[in-house]
């Protein structure tokens, strides 16, 4: 199926609204979006009924190959980009262009308007990303695979942990079993955080040893050619002490609510509040500083946002990870992590790496 071309009409549909002649997608993974190209340094335009993409030599067996059936603009050698856009803006006979503000630079937008000085720009933002939020049953596939890779390459390196074992040995080992089982790589720096460092939500792993402390936390994903997992889990490396039971089970507890919450036409506010509320009700809220989910894709961020500020409805098709945390400086943090689907009943829990804190420890 050419889920390129459907979502390519979704995108004319919404250009139609803006009374525009095209768009010029400059974002790579937009482009990638909207083609099933996978190069970069190309640009696509979207008319009405039409698209073209502009690229240079390099990759013309590749677009053939990844999306035949595209127009394409092979601009020659010694040709530059903005004199390429302007010639295919002259063809086209396009007199009022959307361009992605999230994507464009000045500098870019001021060179393009140099030498197409007849086009008149409309800045948009987030046009395609906004199509994006909505999974179509390819990417949903695409996902799952890239969700059982970061599974099986966690549950080798799970077999293998060793307390003389570092933190970067780790993370770099986690990242080779990636790419062993077949994904391009990590969708991210793996995080490993031994004890106190795990409040560090962020924590780049370091020469410190898993044994070094009770816990170490574990943050992951796998990237599958495009599209991206994101899955956290603590592990119990020596004896569960009532500090960390009490806070497991707190976040544990929100991150069950929270899912629970989810479907379509609740607000990503809404679930936020769930979990959040009840980390504030144990005492805690001080201490879960960021939001509780994102949206995952062909970024490992992306809309939407399960955050305070963000009032917009869920919708069947979405994909967002659920990812409460407690983190408490000079102690350490807790944070669990799933990847769950938006159904059009419900939802749907694509991750499965046991989480029970019980099922968390090493023996």
């Amino acid at each position: 199926m050419d889920y390129g071309h459907a979502r390519r009409e979704k995108l004319e549909r919404l250009l139609a609204k803006t009374g525009v002649d095209a768009m010029l997608v400059t974002s790579f993974t937009n482009v990638t979006y909207l083609t099933g190209f996978t190069g970069d340094d190309s640009y696509l335009l979207v008319g009405k009924k039409s698209a073209i993409v502009i690229s240079d030599p390099r990759y013309t067996t590749q677009l053939q190959e990844e999306c035949g059936s595209l127009e394409r603009h092979i601009r020659p050698p010694g040709v530059e980009m903005v004199s390429a856009v302007a010639e295919v803006l002259t063809a086209g006979k396009v007199r009022r262009l959307a361009i992605e503000g999230n994507s464009m630079s000045v500098s870019l937008r001021e060179r393009l308007a140099a030498v197409a000085p007849s086009v008149e720009w409309v800045t948009t933002a987030g046009a395609v990303e906004s199509l994006r939020q909505v999974k179509d049953r390819g990417e949903v596939g695409e996902i799952r695979r890239a969700i059982t890779q970061a599974e099986r390459a966690f549950a080798i390196l799970r077999a293998s942990l060793r307390p003389e074992r570092t933190e970067k040995e780790v993370a770099d080992e986690l990242e080779h079993n990636l790419r062993q089982l077949g994904a391009k790589g990590s969708s991210f720096p793996p995080i490993v955080a031994v004890g106190p460092r795990a409040a560090l939500p962020h924590a780049r792993p370091t020469a410190q040893k898993i044994g070094e402390s009770d816990f170490v936390l574990v943050d992951w994903g796998a990237d599958d050619r495009l599209y991206k997992s994101d899955l956290t889990r603590v592990l119990v490396t020596g004896k569960i002490s009532p500090k960390l039971e009490r806070i497991y089970g707190v976040v544990l507890k929100a991150q069950v609510l929270a899912i629970d919450a989810i479907r379509p036409g609740v607000t990503a506010h809404d679930v936020d509040s769930v979990a959040r509320g009840h980390i504030e009700k144990e005492g805690f809220g001080r201490n879960f500083g960021h939001g509780l989910g994102h949206g995952i894709g062909l970024e490992i961020h992306e809309a939407p946002r399960l955050a305070r500020n963000n009032h917009e409805p869920l919708k069947a098709g979405m994909v967002v990870t659920v990812e409460p945390g407690i983190y408490l400086p000079g102690w350490g943090g807790v944070r669990i992590e799933d990847d769950v689907l938006v159904t059009k009943t419900g939802h749907e829990v694509l991750t499965s790496v046991p989480k029970s804190l019980d099922e968390s420890v090493l023996s």
